[in-house]
């Protein structure tokens, strides 16, 4: 075969990959739970590049993205679920239905009442998946489902932490006030410093597993987005960390042999030279 521009194509690439007889092995023994971690790790791996602003790799990441979508579609074909093509009609009715002002007859003159009628229409469709799922329960003995059951559990601990907070106060279950928010982290930190008194380690877990939880209901009340904010200050410690670096290899000291004292001194000099630099731009 040879490269293409038609999606069918590499519908046929994988259809092929995956054929029992003639396919490649690696491909053919994989099976949803396996190919779920390259699925996260790619996606991953568009919002690096877009970070980067690199456009080639961009191009290249969505290429590897788009295949993941493909293997779990084909997938699911073989085990008789659905087929890509059932993939793609789900999102279009999803994406006409939930722009009735371009594809219907509502009106959203504005980003914001777009972003309102969308939640609105998310919130109905929940509605109607939680109904279809309880109805299925009910045949098969199953539990019904909870309002926060449909909040992945792969998501990153922090984003996953914000969406079921937002579900939860969907029905009135949260905080009105940040500053409510900012007193239950003030006890969280209170709970750490005893499970620290305590030595339990397991219990120092749970509290600190609980002062995040409430980091980022802090940040979600104050209407940032905690990846974001965590990703930043990820960032602003490998820079601080480099002028570390660079500062001793500039005196001939390796950091195996610097002091504690000579490697804070230089933070703190990475410090003052980031607010200088703020002030002046």
């Amino acid at each position: 075969m040879k490269p293409s521009r038609n999606i069918d194509d590499l519908l046929a690439i994988m259809a092929a990959l995956r054929h029992r007889e003639t396919g490649c092995p690696w491909d053919i023994e994989q099976d949803f739970a396996s190919i779920a971690p390259y699925t996260v790790e790619e996606a991953y791996e568009v919002a690096d590049a877009i970070a980067r602003d690199d456009m080639v790799d961009l191009c290249d990441e969505l290429g590897d993205l788009l295949l993941q979508v493909v293997f779990h579609a084909r997938m699911a074909e073989e085990a008789g679920h659905f087929a890509f093509a059932d993939v793609v009609e789900a999102i279009t009715r999803k994406l006409i239905r939930r722009h009735p002002h371009v594809f219907g007859d509502r009106s959203a003159g504005n980003p914001g009442l777009v972003k309102a009628l969308w939640e609105a229409i998310k919130a109905e469709e929940r509605a109607e998946k939680r109904a279809r799922k309880a109805e299925a329960g009910k045949a098969s003995g199953e539990a019904l489902p909870g309002l926060l059951d449909d909040v992945p559990r792969v998501m990153p601990a922090l984003t996953r932490a914000v969406k079921l907070q937002k579900k939860a106060g969907t029905v009135g279950f949260d905080w009105n006030d940040p500053r409510a928010v900012l007193a239950k982290l003030r006890e969280e930190i209170a709970e750490v410093e005893e499970a620290l008194d305590q030595g339990d380690r397991a219990h120092l877990q749970e509290e600190i597993g609980d002062m995040l939880f409430v980091i980022a209901n802090l940040a979600r009340h104050a209407d940032i987005e905690p990846e974001a904010a965590l990703g930043d200050a990820n960032a602003k410690f490998c820079r601080r960390f480099r002028h570390i670096e660079a500062g001793l290899a500039a005196r001939g000291i390796s950091l195996a042999e610097a002091s504690l004292e000579e490697m804070d001194a230089l933070w703190h000099e990475a410090k003052r030279l980031e607010k200088a630099s703020d002030a002046a731009a």
